[in-house]
């Protein structure tokens, strides 16, 4: 016969989940001695308990758990249990119940305390300690419980204790403690159970023992939809892309079908691998297998296709949408910004704040990083009010962003309020500060950042020493950028790239040494591209050196046909000189190319609006107005004595 538990009715306000529950139980009353009115009593059994209890920690309903606690103390009677030993096996149901009951609910103190008075424990009893403290973050008396159990002999480890265990290991600094427990798996007899095997993969990426976690899949005797997706989406989040996409072939034609977290795995890698074709595929195969409209996969999706620069495609995905969450929101955003989509990331985060939809960090980190010179200081100001609203100055990203939003919008002086004002700063702090200066022309604060910077042990990156050298270029420091150039490979081991190198060029070009810059090239260990032969070219116009000047325009034209800027530079250098002949055929030729000059664009922001403008522009409203006040200027400017100087303008305004 089931043993049974009587305890008196908790409280009339019971959830419905719990009403129902306990409803068929209802089969005793008994009148209140005091009142007269019958009570209700409810009769249940140690499962029907355990069930509550459970319900009771998936819900985290911790009063109803510890008042079912304190009735089923009321109700039980200790000292019959040890003369009955099913009664006790009944009971440790109950405990372990309760036990994993105050975990899930955060309750580590009670359940310490109830683990400590149990008269009797088993396997389950360990493992709801050990799972309770490491899910709540607590890792060393996660540890420690196991250890008490591992030595006190009484309990013999399973596999439970072990996939908890490993599921704590998550970081290259738990190497050695992942091993250990691999070391377990073999001493208990438990290599071949498949929940001990998956976890061990699982545990192995995230540790970054990617040899190892390859070496657990292989001999792996059996697999499942886990095991694959496991390793899938472990060389996946690692950066082994092609690896992950061939593992996923793979198991596309064995027996065991993916699940939509494969198919979101191998979405990151075709991300990852910016593999339009393979992820056209994985997007066609979502459509056959009806999970394109999951919210992660459609998230996955827009991902994907804004990685490669199909945001067309990204933006049909997300307009089809059913429901729009903030993952959507924050995908398609940060695609608008990294495809250089800047107007629309902006709208994008407009939307987001009129719709209520919960704003991260992540969100306004990608939103500063669509600003540039052209972007409205003062919407850029509202941000930052948002940023101090929701909490996030202390976020470093979010702080490194408003340092470059302000410098490219202007405003030196708020960013570096805003460097000083952060509690902890990394290597993008310090770049961040480094560029703004530079951007601004204050050489020697750049320089002066960048001792402060190594004072503070932080290590300089290749975007530092870009920032340094387009410092030096503009104050004239040759032998400083030089000896910058130098220190990046011998002292930091840095390899410079092709922005370093023409940075270089443009700093020798700007110092007069246009024949330096050219042996500077000849003597570089890679082949020179586009922006450098553009910073010869450049440094040519400066000097007006058409002969070297002729020379950099040839490279450039093999190096980019299509591009203006080799017409456009020579044809100045010619204007400079004198030489109009030469002039007029280089702008023939560019005629003959089909090649386009890029329209400059000049703007300014007047109330919280940037206008725009071209050469000769009439379509903005108060065109005719602002030509007769700059006509009206020119006039003064003559008056003055001032002569323009029309050398370099291939066009200019008939002011006669």
């Amino acid at each position: 016969m089931k043993s049974r538990w009587v305890f008196q009715k908790l409280s009339p306000h019971l959830p419905s989940w719990a009403s129902s529950l306990v409803s068929p139980f209802n089969s005793l009353t008994s009148p209140n001695p005091s009142s007269g009115i019958p009570s209700l009593i409810f009769v249940l059994n140690h499962l029907d308990i355990s069930l509550l209890l459970s319900t009771c920690g998936r819900q985290g309903y911790i009063h109803l758990g510890s008042s079912l606690h304190a009735s089923i103390i009321k109700n039980l009677e200790f000292s019959h249990l040890h003369h009955n030993p099913i009664h006790l096996r009944n009971a440790l149901v109950v405990w372990n119940s309760l036990l994993s009951m105050y975990s899930k609910c955060g309750d580590l103190s009670d359940a310490a305390k109830l683990f400590d008075h149990m008269p009797m424990k088993d396997t389950v009893s360990w493992n709801s300690m050990i799972s309770g403290f490491l899910r709540n973050g607590e890792f060393e008396m996660g540890f420690g419980y196991f250890k008490q159990m591992h030595h006190s002999g009484f309990c013999r480890l399973d596999q439970v204790t072990l996939t908890t265990l490993l599921s704590a290991c998550d970081g290259p600094d738990l190497c050695c403690v992942n091993e250990m427990i691999h070391a377990l798996v073999f001493l208990n007899g438990y290599e071949r159970e498949l929940t001990v095997g998956n976890a061990l993969i699982t545990s192995y990426f995230r540790c970054r023992q990617f040899n190892s976690g390859r070496r657990v899949f292989c001999e792996m005797l059996e697999r499942n939809v886990i095991t694959w997706t496991a390793m899938i989406s472990g060389l996946a989040q690692n950066q082994f892309y092609e690896e992950s996409l061939k593992l996923f072939v793979n198991m596309r034609r064995g027996l065991v079908e993916p699940n939509s977290l494969t198919y979101l795995s191998s979405l990151l890698a075709c991300s990852g691998l910016q593999g339009l074709k393979e992820g056209k595929q994985l997007h066609a195969l979502a459509w056959k297998l009806g999970i394109q409209s999951d919210f992660c996969i459609e998230s996955a999706l827009m991902d994907m296709y804004s990685k490669c620069g199909r945001m067309k495609d990204a933006m049909e995905i997300f307009e089809a949408a059913e429901v729009l969450d903030e993952v959507s929101m924050t995908v398609i955003l940060v695609g608008f910004a990294q495809n250089g989509f800047e107007e629309e990331a902006i709208h994008i985060f407009a939307k987001m704040v009129k719709m209520a939809i919960k704003i991260d960090a992540d969100v306004v980190s990608a939103v500063l990083g669509v600003f540039g010179v052209d972007t409205s200081l003062a919407l850029g100001k509202e941000i930052h009010t948002l940023v101090i609203k929701k909490g996030f100055g202390s976020n470093l990203f979010v702080s490194n962003g408003l340092i470059n939003m302000y410098s490219k919008c202007g405003d030196l002086e708020d960013s570096i309020k805003i460097f000083k004002q952060m509690p902890q700063r990394n290597s993008i702090s310090w770049n961040s500060m480094i560029a703004a200066f530079a951007r601004h022309g204050n050489g020697s604060k750049c320089l002066q950042l960048y001792e402060d910077m190594k004072l503070e042990g932080v290590e300089p990156t290749d975007i530092t020493f870009l920032s340094l050298l387009h410092a030096c270029s503009h104050v004239g420091l040759v032998d400083k950028g030089m000896e910058f150039l130098e220190s990046m490979t011998r002292v930091y081991g840095i390899c410079p790239r092709m922005e370093h190198y023409a940075c270089v060029v443009d700093m020798l070009g700007r110092a007069g040494l246009v024949n330096e810059a050219k042996t500077f090239i000849k003597g570089l260990p890679v082949k020179p591209d586009i922006l450098v032969w553009q910073a010869l070219l450049g440094a040519c116009g400066i000097n007006g050196n058409s002969e070297i000047g002729k020379y950099a325009a040839e490279q450039l034209f093999l190096a980019a046909p299509d591009s203006p800027s080799a017409y456009i530079l020579m044809a100045n250098i010619y204007s400079s000189r004198g030489q109009w002949k030469e002039r007029a055929r280089t702008i023939k030729r560019m005629k003959e190319m089909g090649v386009a000059k890029e329209i400059g664009i000049s703007w300014i922001e007047i109330e919280k609006k940037v206008h725009s403008f071209v050469v000769e522009d009439r379509t903005h409203l108060q065109g005719e107005i602002i030509h007769g006040v700059l006509l009206e200027l020119f006039r003064h400017m003559s008056d003055e004595g001032h002569v323009p100087d029309r050398k370099f303008n291939l066009y200019y305004l008939n002011l006669d």
